[in-house]
């Protein structure tokens, strides 16, 4: 199956008075391998013409983690539209156990106008790489 991983450090502010990393800080770590991700193939995300709005997100937790470990982030396209993509993301803990599934979508949009334009063609074949499912 086509997957992107990446390993994040977690931080010392990431934890939460609980004792484990925040609900905020993974998204914080979704984004930064999406965008990691995008960039590396042709998103030029300070001068480029088209840039991603994050227009919806959910993510289920399912064991903790907590600063310092590491974070194993995997992610893969479950739906590749004409302006947008769905990504479904797996992050496990140092243990190689998953501590949360998380599903966000994109849309693509002309930076100027913030109107929905087609993702570009190397940008997309990038995305296509990571499809889980024929469409």
């Amino acid at each position: 199956m086509p997957v992107y991983k990446e390993t994040i450090a977690t931080r010392w502010a990431d934890n939460d008075i609980y004792g484990h990393v925040n609900n905020v800080a993974y998204y914080s770590f979704f984004d930064t391998v999406i965008n990691r991700y995008l960039i590396a193939n042709g998103l030029d995300i300070h001068q480029g013409q088209v840039v991603g709005f994050m227009v919806a997100s959910e993510c289920r937790y399912l064991a903790p983690v907590a600063y310092p470990d590491n974070v194993h982030i995997e992610l893969r396209v479950t739906k590749l539209g004409n302006s947008s993509v769905t990504y479904a993301l797996q992050l496990f803990n140092h243990e190689q156990e998953l501590a949360a599934e998380a599903s966000m979508t994109h849309v693509f949009v002309d930076r100027r106008t913030n109107k929905s334009t087609p993702i570009p063609q190397q940008l997309r074949e990038a995305l296509a790489k990571l499809r889980t499912t024929n469409e």
